[in-house]
């Protein structure tokens, strides 16, 4: 326990005990004055009860008019320890007999008036005491009655007759006041028992006070510990791999925390200029202070460096993918293995018995696991399921999506292949694992079967459509399940993350906490999150070996013999409908339609690089082509062609 702790501890305790001082100091009159008004009713009714028992022995010597008799009496009944003293007043309010303790300026008058107050004490010199008056009643001899004789009956028995009737035929006299028994109760008694409870009280208060002290130190000890690693871990960032927090009472202000953090942060970078900016090696540092050394496995469709033979030897190229351009920097920081279908002609030329190869070409950064498919499981997994089915279904692209039995079965069979490839490949029971892309919805849950302890981070690189979309896949419910044993499940937006959890409500049984952007299905629980993916920018080096914008421009401007002062319009996309090649050459026709001065002046120049959807395309995209270059012609513009290979290539379309 450290001087912090204890300083944030006695913040809690000090309050606490002034609290207790200030109701112990406020609950000790109340309870004298409780305790005060217990004795006196208790006392009244024991005066009751005393004079009750005294009361037929006084009312025979008033009647008999021996009043010193009761001397003895009084004296044995002041034994009590509550009874101060004992007088007897008569009717007419004069002292017949008294005790010796009994305050010779105390009339019976004034002991009647005291006996009729609320609080009928008298202060005396040893203290106080409680007045008591007390009636005693009895029954006066009644007078002799005038007994007339029957005729021929002697007095004397007609008084024989009149004493032989029964009793309740005789006529009884009411009972009248005899005298009053003063009775004077000592209440320094009293004093001592209120001194009694007073100290029961406090020392119970003292008592309660040190339990609760302890259990507070306890508590807070504990909570203490839970919280500060909890800020500790938000703050470091590991919420974004443990969404679930040591303190679960941190969950509300977890959000608010991140955000604060990542605007200092977003605030001390641009304080701090270039030098701020992320770098590989900063990433390097981040990621292993982070990770504490966890094996990091990232799982793709598409490998990062492709083996092909050409006639000069094997030559690596790295593919144009935004995928690999985005999470390839992650692994040359971490170290890792990635996994991906080794689709080059030289692949299996430069693997290990394992499968494995160091990549970058002589850095040897991470390793490169390639898993092997067929012509057959390629066609139904990639081209069938993934881009006939899923991939229009998740654009939205009002291209109806294909689904067969037979894509559905090859594409979870190379799920269960790279699932395994993971398996074999990770060190632990708990690897980072990350997830790449449609391709493999299945794998998640897949590798949560077999390892449960690893952190599973799946992004979803395309749009996830609105659940009544999503709903005329056949496999809805086992894509959903298969995605939800990631960890963290990712996309680009916010809207995409929203149409992800109500698909989830729609289809799947799962309690969704939307303050949380969580699922949870199984007993597992998986945070649903936007992060906009981002790219690596080439370094100052490889940017300083570029030509210079004038140059490419005079480059294209001869390769395709255009006019100098011609305004050139660049475009590199895949020969895919997604990617608004029609919609641009329709942009140029209605360009030259309501403008025909920019004929002969406007150029645009495509690079596309063949795909699975290239036949779609092909003929829609001719067309508009033709179209064009049709009312291009009529205002004797630039004859034009149209042309599509490899990105490598870069060849050009001009219209």
């Amino acid at each position: 326990m450290n001087l912090k702790t204890v300083r944030l501890q006695l913040r809690f305790l000090l309050p606490l005990a002034a609290t207790l001082v200030a109701a112990a100091y406020l609950a000790a009159p109340l309870m004298d004055q409780v305790t005060l008004r217990w004795f006196s009713r208790d006392l009244n009714s024991r005066g009751a009860l005393v004079a009750n028992a005294l009361s037929d022995s006084l009312a025979e010597a008033l009647l008999s008019n021996k009043v010193a008799r009761l001397q003895s009496l009084f004296d044995r009944t002041s034994q009590d320890e509550r009874l101060f003293a004992i007088g007897l007043c008569s009717p007419e309010g004069r002292l017949l007999q008294k005790t010796d303790r009994f305050p010779s300026s105390l009339s019976c008058v004034a002991a009647l008036e005291l006996s009729l107050h609320a609080e009928p004490t008298l202060a005396l010199t040893g203290g106080q005491v409680l007045v008591g008056v007390h009636d005693v009643m009895g029954q006066r001899p009644a007078a002799p009655l005038a007994v007339e004789p029957a005729p021929g009956v002697l007095p004397d028995e007609a008084i024989i007759a009149l004493e032989a009737q029964p009793s309740a035929e005789r006529v009884q006299a009411p009972p009248v006041l005899l005298g009053r028994l003063v009775l004077l109760h000592d209440l320094s008694f009293i004093d001592r028992r209120s001194q009694d409870t007073r100290r029961y009280l406090i020392g119970l208060i003292a008592a309660l006070g040190f339990v609760i002290a302890v259990i507070t130190v306890v508590v807070a000890q504990l909570s203490w510990r839970g919280w500060v690693n909890g800020a500790r871990a938000i703050m470091r960032g590991e919420g974004l791999l443990s969404p679930l927090l040591p303190a679960p009472e941190l969950a509300p202000i977890a959000a608010d925390l991140r955000a604060r953090l990542r605007d200092l942060e977003d605030e001390y970078r641009r304080s701090q200029g270039p030098e701020a900016e992320w770098t590989a090696d900063r990433l390097r540092a981040l990621l292993r202070t982070q990770l504490s050394g966890d094996q990091v496995i990232v799982v793709s469709n598409r490998e990062p460096y492709i083996h092909e033979r050409t006639e000069g030897g094997v030559v690596v190229k790295r593919p144009a993918s935004g995928l690999v351009t985005a999470v390839e920097p992650v692994m040359r920081a971490c170290s890792g293995t990635w996994i991906a279908h080794g689709s080059g002609s030289a692949d299996r030329e430069v693997v290990d018995a394992r499968d494995r190869v160091l990549v970058p070409p002589g850095q040897d950064d991470y390793w490169l696991r390639r898993v092997w498919l067929t012509p057959e499981e390629e066609q139904g997994y990639y081209y069938g399921f993934a881009n006939e089915g899923m991939w229009p279904l998740c654009h939205v692209a009002h291209v109806r999506p294909v689904f067969r039995e037979s894509d559905w079965e090859a594409y979870r069979a190379v799920n269960q292949r790279f699932a395994d490839a993971v398996i074999a490949e990770a060190r632990g029971e708990d690897p980072v694992v990350l997830v790449q892309d449609y391709h493999f919805a299945l794998l998640p849950a897949m590798i949560r079967e077999k390892l449960p302890q690893a952190t599973i981070l799946t992004f979803w690189h395309i749009p996830w459509p609105n659940p009544e979309s999503f709903g005329i896949c056949p496999w809805r419910r086992e894509i959903l399940q298969g995605m939800l044993g990631s960890t963290i499940l990712g996309f680009h937006t916010r809207f995409h993350c929203k149409n992800f959890i109500e698909t989830v409500d729609r289809y799947l049984e799962a309690r969704i906490e939307h303050e949380h952007s969580t699922i949870a299905f199984q007993d597992k629980e998986t945070l649903v999150e936007s992060y906009p993916i981002s790219i690596e920018w080439p370094d100052e080096a490889e940017v300083a070996g570029w030509a210079s914008v004038e140059e490419c421009r005079r480059r294209v401007i001869e390769r395709l013999k255009l006019p100098a002062d011609v305004c050139l319009a660049v475009g590199v996309d895949r020969f895919d409908y997604t990617k608004g090649i029609l919609e641009r050459l329709n942009a140029v026709e209605r360009l030259q339609s309501k403008w025909p001065p920019w004929i002969g002046r406007f150029v645009t120049s495509t690079a596309g690089a063949r795909s699975a959807f290239s036949g779609r395309l092909s003929e829609s995209t001719r067309d508009s082509a033709g179209r064009v270059i049709s009312r291009c012609t009529c205002w004797r513009s630039i004859t034009s062609t149209m042309r599509c290979s490899s990105f490598s290539a870069l060849p050009t379309s001009v219209w």
